[in-house]
């Protein structure tokens, strides 16, 4: 893991690259600005209640650590049941967050349960005019998934910021989100992943393009039916889960299917699927790689699994919502275009 030290460091080494981002010309309204050093970004509680102070603690910390200046929702701290606060006021924060324009960018402190009860009290039409990154991954999916369905800009699936960023997850997002980049993800975050014995293996061969969609897959699988999800017309989709039994990941896969959704896909990509075995003694059933190979494998598009997305050490970030090229082969995902302006 990075100290927060050494990310200090590590963007005081890189803010040479960063001086002709002033100069840059007018960003796209549907790109969000690059981060800066010293620019303020907001911290939102959109799911689940946190009541362990120093989390929220070490999340102001390693957003300082980032060269940014942390803002916190007026409700992060509220616990309502389970959630952090009513989903009015958790949407409250978000709306306000998209709304000041003193905020750059905004980045969810956890995640847990609670993202999708938000979406429809969410001004969509203030979101769509006033793009802003917004950093998290878990149930965090349900805000990208429904940025990606009712803005056009892209959003970034990293940790959320009261959970580690170490080395790949810190320069993975850097080269998308300050030094506005398009950098091959992939091939330098491989051989990190590899000392925590991680590799990929390739379903099928290719190379294919398309616009980058996903995230977790049990809050994916929610979202089926509604609203809320975006057109994966030739979308490459990317997924990982965390603690469901295999039985599980087959039945919402069977979903995907079931609903024509693998269907319309160029490729797919599965990240982790941390912690993800039967508790049964002498289990004899299909693995998870078996399951997604019987689901994938059929497609005839690109597709590959391992890559270090998901509830896991040096987890990758990756946009959502941007045009990329993935190589099966390889095991990487290469960025058309800038995410940011």
């Amino acid at each position: 893991m990075f100290s927060r030290r050494s990310i200090i460091g590590g963007i005081g080494g890189s803010l040479a690259a960063l001086t002709l981002a002033h100069a840059a010309p007018a960003r796209s309204p549907l790109r969000p600005p690059r981060l800066r050093r010293g620019d303020t970004v907001g911290l939102i509680a959109p799911a689940s209640s946190d009541d362990e102070p120093l989390h929220l603690e070490f999340a102001l910390d390693t957003i300082r650590g980032m060269g940014l200046v942390p803002k916190l929702g007026q409700h992060v701290t509220d616990q309502y049941g389970y959630l952090s606060g009513t989903d009015e006021d958790r949407a409250a924060d978000i709306n306000a967050m998209f709304a000041d324009d003193t905020v750059r960018a905004i980045f969810a402190i956890r995640g847990g349960w609670g993202s999708a009860r938000l979406l429809p009290l969410l001004d969509w039409h203030l979101i769509r005019t006033n793009p802003k990154l917004l950093i998290g991954s878990s149930d965090i999916t349900a805000l990208h998934l429904a940025l990606a369905a009712r803005t056009g800009f892209a959003s970034i699936h990293a940790p959320n910021v009261s959970n580690r960023w170490a080395e790949v997850s810190w320069t993975s997002f850097w080269r998308m989100a300050f030094s506005g980049g398009t950098p091959l993800l992939g091939q330098l975050e491989e051989r990190v992943a590899k000392q925590d014995r991680w590799s990929t293996t390739t379903i099928r061969s290719g190379k294919t393009k398309g616009r980058l969609l996903g995230g977790n897959l049990t809050v994916l699988s929610t979202l089926m039916g509604t609203p809320w999800l975006p057109d994966f017309d030739g979308a490459i989709l990317f997924l990982e889960d965390v603690g469901e039994a295999e039985y599980r990941i087959d039945r919402m896969m069977n979903q995907l299917a079931l609903s024509g959704t693998l269907g319309k896909l160029a490729g797919v990509i599965f990240g982790q699927c941390a912690r993800c075995t039967s508790n049964v003694p002498d289990y004899a059933g299909f693995t998870v790689p078996q399951i997604l190979d019987q689901y994938l494998g059929p497609l005839g598009i690109p597709a590959f699994l391992g890559a270090n997305i998901g509830h896991v050490a040096n987890q990758l970030s990756v946009p959502i919502g941007a045009p990329v090229e993935m190589d099966a082969d390889a095991g990487t995902i290469r960025l058309l275009g800038p995410v940011v302006g």
